[in-house]
């Protein structure tokens, strides 16, 4: 009896022992639940509510993702600029924020398909004399959210750049006379021209830039994580189901397709 006893034990302990090492090594919970990531300021994308909670069409898809690999969702926000350092440090397990899919950024992390496409454009007072990208000059200040891709296409135009943390600040200081124009995505411009107070003051200005092109980012050694999220974003795109958010969030209108 003692002996059958002492085995019992000794079965028990090597059936806990791995269960203890994944606990202590933070694994548990990617098993039950995926995390992603995004800014939280980034309205109709990912943005926090009176309430407390982030909703936006990033969170929907997001949403959609985690029950089709039938885990729960954890969407976390953060500060953009340092977004990138955090999934590569762990702390969530993949930006699924209105990302941009560029060259430099693949050499940090791995991309999923694209889920979404849109791109820059200018934003100005309906009293401004600025009627486009050509109206700017080298005197103009233009806003914009640090971290972004913008960044880039303000050089190009050859203004001042005055960065902040996100979108809200951007069109705020530009009610407020503070800068000439902000440039956005052009989605999210519409969305706070429509939802922003005094929103009605401003105005889209010119064409896109360019095309953007959106995807989910993953660290570059989960593979497999990425390949699975891939599967279910083609599923959700042939049943219609990336449509239908799409046109939730965006008055009927289809962002997924190209």
């Amino acid at each position: 009896m003692k002996k059958i006893t002492i085995i019992g034990i000794a079965v028990l302990i090597f059936l806990v022992a791995p269960v203890a090492v994944l606990v202590a090594g933070g694994q548990q919970e990617s098993d039950n639940s995926i995390s992603f990531a995004g800014s939280g300021g980034y309205p109709p994308f990912n943005f926090v509510t009176d309430e407390g909670d982030v909703i936006g069409f990033d969170v929907d898809v997001a949403q959609e993702i985690a029950k089709r690999l039938d885990k729960d969702l954890e969407y976390k926000t953060t500060a953009w600029d340092g977004i990138i350092e955090g999934l590569r440090a762990g702390r969530y397990d993949g930006i699924l924020g209105s990302m941009a899919i560029t060259e430099e950024r693949e050499k940090v992390v791995d991309f999923s398909e694209p889920y979404y496409y849109s791109g820059p454009q200018l934003i100005v007072r309906k009293d401004s004399d600025i009627r486009g990208p050509e109206d700017l000059t080298a005197d103009s200040t233009i806003g914009l959210v640090t971290g972004t891709t913008f960044e880039q296409d303000a050089e190009k135009l050859g203004v001042n750049v005055k960065l902040y943390e996100d979108d809200t600040q951007t069109l705020i200081e530009l009610l407020n006379g503070r800068v000439d124009g902000v440039l956005t995505d052009r989605i999210v411009g519409l969305n706070a021209i429509s939802e922003l107070s005094q929103g009605n003051k401003l105005t889209l200005v010119g064409s896109t830039l360019r095309t953007e092109t959106m995807g989910i980012a993953f660290r570059d050694d989960n593979d497999e994580l990425r390949e699975q999220v891939n599967t279910v974003l083609s599923v959700m795109r042939t049943d219609g189901t990336l449509t239908g958010i799409s046109e939730k969030w965006f008055n009927g209108q289809d962002i997924t397709v190209e």
